[in-house]
């Protein structure tokens, strides 16, 4: 199965903060404007020395910002709320000595809210909206009378700056409660439509695979049954009396000639009918021990130290060609990395078995755990990339699961999660 990335996109938050720099600057150029407006045409007698030096210190920071987007560097959630509370913490300033929550852009607290609930998971939300609302109810206390404004609170004004407070309160929680829901579906939608595209090249990079395997498969059937009858000829020729070290290599020869052909079989059945070869179900501890009976008489230079701990009973498993295909070219994998030590252990429950092939060769390439899918990807020197590919293909579309990871002391551990069932097929 193709494991969702929950971790937060750094591009999009990068993107956000320079879009919050970019607002950031429109609304100093607002409180600039806004201020000059009000003590020039409307004559109100505003302190001007400390919403001067509040707008400056907003100046300030929005330039440490514009120097902050030009490092590459991740912009985290941490980053992105601060960012965020400073903001607030200017508005909080700014309506402090302009009236507080009389003052009749107070609603400019949901601005920075909506973004930051838009943009961050729900807890930063409900942080930024408990600030924010204990700044406003603070104001309504503290704060500095505007010039020339009706300011008594226990008058009939006073109920409507109290119907003011609780109509932001009630935005506040309500928008955080839905918007931050609607968000958070938007964003799991969104990376639901990303796995849908990964498998969909997936999907076709299979069926050109598929196509391509076909055809090599018709155009090798020719050579390697040449091949065959030029070794049967060879063998009565060199009789094990005549020769027996030159009939040995040859009655090897003879055998992975066959291999060859067996696979281009079952290449061309699978090309055609997805279960056309093995797919009836068999009780796990009989389906291990057959595939690695199985893959040793073709490698017969390697033993497989088989490790079964007794599971549920009567599970099975789908023993389909295409998943012992896949499970032996990743038992080929760890025997061309570690010959002389590999080890498969079996574990399963009453839902899925937990099958891991470890070795111990070099290890873990950097990129091989995120690029197991990728067939272009190969760490071996003349390899073609198709291995892991084709096996956690295979393996996906039976409803499972491959993983790799580095072990201690050198090596690789291959994990294997395969569905289970409780009887045989219909």
């Amino acid at each position: 199965m193709t494991t969702l990335d929950t971790r937060p996109s750094f591009a999009t938050e990068f993107s956000n903060l320079r879009d919050l720099f970019l607002l950031r600057s429109i609304a100093i150029g607002g409180q600039i404007l806004i201020i000059w407006f009000a003590h020039t045409r409307l004559q109100l007698e505003l302190p001007l020395a400390p919403l001067g030096v509040i707008v400056a210190l907003q100046v300030v920071w929005n330039l440490l910002t514009w120097l902050r987007l030009r490092n590459p560097r991740p912009v985290g959630r941490p980053e992105f709320f601060l960012q965020l509370l400073i903001d607030v913490a200017a508005v909080t300033g700014l309506l402090y000595f302009t009236g507080g929550a009389t003052n009749p852009f107070a609603w400019i607290y949901l601005l920075p809210l909506m973004i930051l609930t838009i943009n961050l998971p729900r807890g930063y939300a409900w942080a930024m909206a408990g600030i924010a609302i204990a700044a406003y109810t603070a104001m309504m206390i503290w704060h500095a009378p505007l010039p020339g404004t009706h300011d008594h609170l226990d008058s009939g004004f006073g109920l409507h700056i109290f119907g003011m407070w609780f109509g932001f309160v009630l935005s506040a929680v309500l928008m955080v409660h839905f918007v931050s829901h609607m968000a958070r579906n938007l964003r799991q939608r969104d990376r639901q439509l990303a796995a849908a595209r990964e498998k969909l090249l997936r999907d076709e990079r299979l069926i050109a695979l598929g196509t391509l395997a076909a055809g090599a498969a018709h155009e090798l059937g020719t050579p390697l049954g040449t091949m065959a009858i030029l070794t049967n000829e060879l063998l009565q020729d060199y009789p094990e009396d005549k020769d027996p070290d030159l009939h040995s290599q040859l009655a090897t020869l003879k055998s992975q000639i066959q291999r060859c052909k067996d696979a281009l079989s079952v290449i061309s059945a699978s090309s055609g009918i997805t279960h056309a070869v093995g797919g009836s179900q068999l009780e796990v501890v009989a389906f291990l021990e057959d595939l690695i009976e199985q893959w040793e008489m073709h490698r017969p230079d390697v033993a497989v130290d088989l490790d079964i701990m007794d599971g549920a009973s009567g599970k099975h498993v789908l023993a389909d060609e295409t998943l012992r295909q896949a499970i032996n070219s990743i038992l080929d994998n760890a025997a061309d990395a570690s010959p002389q030590s590999v080890t498969a252990q079996a574990r399963w429950d009453s839902r899925e078995l937990l099958l891991r092939i470890l070795d111990r060769g070099e290890g873990l390439h950097p990129v091989v755990s995120d690029t197991i899918g990728d067939p272009q990807h190969s760490t071996k020197e003349h390899g073609l990339g198709l291995g892991l590919f084709l096996a956690h293909a295979a393996i996906q579309r039976l409803g499972g699961d491959v993983q790799l990871f580095a072990r201690d002391g050198g090596g690789v551990c291959t994990e294997i999660r395969l569905p289970l069932s409780t009887g045989e097929l219909p």
